[in-house]
């Protein structure tokens, strides 16, 4: 324990010489994934996510809102991720910092690249009102691959929004709302995000803790959907990657996606009424 605390990353390169990491994963093992689906009663749609000790909890809350006078046909969905210092000494408190910035950004991105949802769904009169989907992705726990976790819970989140039938009466011109005639939202796509870290330049582990990002000489995030698109690719800096490992880690991303599917489909189906 000393030796890692003063040598770490001599440390880690023992294990890696041998194919293992010292929590005993192999390179390209993932930690246990976990998701809760519903988590937050009081939001419009709701997911806790678990991916080792990294935890994110995902609600989302529907408002209305004008639709934008250059697409008056389309609604709105406003991803935000926040980083407090609860989830890791690291944060602090106050305006988000820089990694908050990034990851709302990639999430922005990962919305937008992948069409996970249309926005001219969420248009309900065009040019007079449409639904915002304010989606606030808080980290409660932080332990590394914060984008993956973030990623799934966005998912999981949006597959629990009901929205209620909404109607403009014409003789008020005001909105209806029918709370007992709700129905889900349109997934058109299912992104998941892989995330990887680069060691020596060389060495691709992929689903890094956070001491691991921290060593890495640099990162890599790759989100696919269901039919194998490449839908956003995030590399911030460090060592470049060779074109072969690139399709290595397209490859395992095309995996991931499939375990990722597998067990949403099965909380998603134990989760219907008998």
């Amino acid at each position: 324990m000393c030796f890692r605390t003063v040598e770490p990353l001599e440390y880690y390169r023992r294990f890696l010489k041998e194919n293992c990491r010292p929590d005993g994963r192999e390179l390209g093992e993932f930690r246990t994934t976990t998701v809760n689906i519903g988590s937050i009663s009081t939001a419009d749609g709701s997911a806790l996510v678990k991916l080792g000790n990294t935890t994110v909890i995902c609600g989302i809350k529907a408002e209305f809102a004008a639709p934008p006078t250059d697409a008056p046909d389309k609604g709105y969905v406003v991803p935000n991720v926040d980083l407090p210092p609860l989830c890791s000494s690291r944060f602090r408190s106050g305006p988000p910092g820089e990694e908050a910035q990034v990851a709302s950004q990639f999430i922005a991105d990962v919305i937008e690249n992948s069409q996970i949802i249309q926005k001219e769904d969420l248009c309900i009169s065009p040019g007079k009102l449409a639904w915002v989907l304010y989606c606030d992705l808080i980290c409660l726990d932080y332990d590394g691959n914060i984008l993956d976790a973030c990623t799934f819970a966005l998912l999981a989140a949006l597959k629990n929004v009901q929205l209620p039938e909404v109607t403009i009466s014409e003789e008020t011109a005001l909105a209806e709302v029918n709370l007992k005639k709700k129905s889900f939202l349109n997934i058109r796509t299912h992104p998941v995000a892989t995330s990887f870290a680069v060691f020596d330049d060389t060495l691709l582990i992929v689903d890094p803790t956070g001491e691991e990002e921290h060593l890495a000489t640099g990162t890599l995030t790759v989100v696919m959907d269901e039919e194998g698109k490449l839908c956003c690719l995030h590399k911030p800096g460090g060592s470049g990657l060779t074109g072969a490992k690139l399709q290595d880690c397209m490859s395992r991303a095309v995996t991931r996606h499939k375990e990722v599917k597998k067990l949403m489909d099965e909380v998603v189906k134990s989760m219907k009424p008998k």
